[in-house]
């Protein structure tokens, strides 16, 4: 059998992806990701500034943890695509502040935020793996991210019927600290 390409597991991710979501009953999308299990909210003690995303589509919601971050004293920020959509950079943002349609078509802070410097990414999944590997949308931005605040924690979001067994590796994909789905929260080593 012949492995997959990255753009055909993500085709099947994706389209599995929006399969499970529409067939949850709407309470049970009310009630997911309603708050950071205890244990993600034992790593993330330390980092001060926490980096979030406003889910897209069919996306684990992300932004449905900003409630109880800020309620543990945690400053939060969001991605902002900058510079001909190659590099992000994370504003500061608190929650119920306006928010402006981004380059991707994705909410974001304005421009006049400020930016900051996260300690802890929250990152979006298309795909993932019980070794913690990420397959993203194929843009690079987390990547690139990822490589440039090196001291932050990597940590994935995503719906239980993300996880694959066929994940396919670039030698600059780096492991996730953290996984967190709706059914159950991994974690790996941290190298910090």
């Amino acid at each position: 059998m012949e492995t997959p390409s990255k753009q055909q597991i993500r085709q099947d991710a994706r389209r599995r992806r929006s399969c499970f979501v529409e067939s949850l009953p709407p309470v049970a999308l009310r009630l997911a990701f309603h708050a950071p299990p205890a244990p993600l909210m034992r790593l993330i003690a330390p980092a001060s500034c926490v980096a979030l995303y406003m889910p897209v589509g069919s996306e684990a919601p992300a932004d449905n943890f900003a409630a109880p971050l800020a309620d543990a004293g945690k400053s939060l920020c969001l991605p902002c695509i900058e510079d001909n959509m190659k590099d992000m950079l994370f504003r500061q943002w608190t929650p119920g502040e306006e928010l402006v349609l981004g380059q991707m078509g994705v909410s974001e802070p304005p421009p006049t935020g400020p930016a900051v410097i996260p300690d802890a990414i929250f990152a979006p999944l298309v795909a993932f793996d019980r070794a913690l590997n990420r397959l993203g949308q194929g843009g690079g931005h987390y990547d690139r991210v990822f490589v440039r605040f090196s001291h932050a924690l990597r940590i994935g979001i995503a719906w239980s019927a993300q996880e694959r067994d066929d994940l396919v590796l670039d030698p600059w994909d780096v492991p996730l600290h953290a996984i967190v789905t709706e059914r159950e929260y991994m974690e790996g080593q941290t190298d910090q």
